[in-house]
């Protein structure tokens, strides 16, 4: 597990060390600052079940709070089929794979080609 200091790195950085060590499958991030006001990234993983993805969720929003970037906010936990977390400059969104091939959002954020940046 890797080690987080927060002096050194951004809420991007840690959310991407903690998909990682979470084993988060295909995890994109979507640089969205000077496009949309609603935050600076917009990650997007899948995990393997709905057991892993509303696991992730609940371990990002603890080590979010954990790292001083204040409490996460966290939609669609209970059937965790895709669950948004909302970190304030970084939002988040877990999928199983077949609901996050249905929604596609890394096509609808994705402004010009090879923009999103795969991980």
């Amino acid at each position: 597990m890797r080690r987080i200091n927060m002096s050194e790195n951004s809420l991007h950085d840690l959310v991407l060390a903690q998909l990682d060590d979470d084993q988060a499958q295909e995890v994109v991030s979507i640089p969205l600052e000077g496009k949309s006001s609603i935050a600076d990234y917009m990650v997007i993983a899948s995990g393997r079940s709905t057991r892993q993805v509303a696991s992730m969720a609940q371990k990002l929003a603890e080590k979010v709070k954990q790292a001083g970037f204040g409490p996460a906010r966290v939609e669609g936990l209970p059937a965790a089929d895709w669950v948004l977390i909302d970190a304030g400059d970084v939002v988040v969104h877990l999928f199983r794979p077949e609901v996050r091939s249905f929604y596609n959002l890394e096509r609808m954020w994705s402004f010009e080609s090879g923009e999103a940046k795969v991980s």
